[in-house]
């Protein structure tokens, strides 16, 4: 089974609002939710600090920043998978 992971920070209320667009994706992807915490990760926090709620495969030059609905994510993991 493949992951999704959300690159995220503790208290991003915008990250909430993300996870509803994000699980009907993952069920109908068989992709399991991994979330990486960016706080004192330097790298991490330069790329997605301003940017989060930010959704990834492993290349984190290769992301589907926020705002994003269920089908834009959809649309953009299909272009990867």
């Amino acid at each position: 089974m493949g992951e999704l992971i959300l690159y995220t920070t503790l208290g991003c209320s915008l990250c909430e609002k993300a996870k509803p667009e994000i699980w009907p994706v993952l069920e109908s992807r068989g992709l399991r939710l991994r979330e990486v915490d960016i706080a004192g990760d330097a790298d991490l926090e330069a790329r997605f600090g301003m940017r989060i709620p930010v959704v990834g495969l492993g290349d984190p030059d290769d992301v589907c920043a926020w705002p994003f609905d269920r089908d834009q994510l959809a649309d953009w993991l299909s272009r990867r998978l």
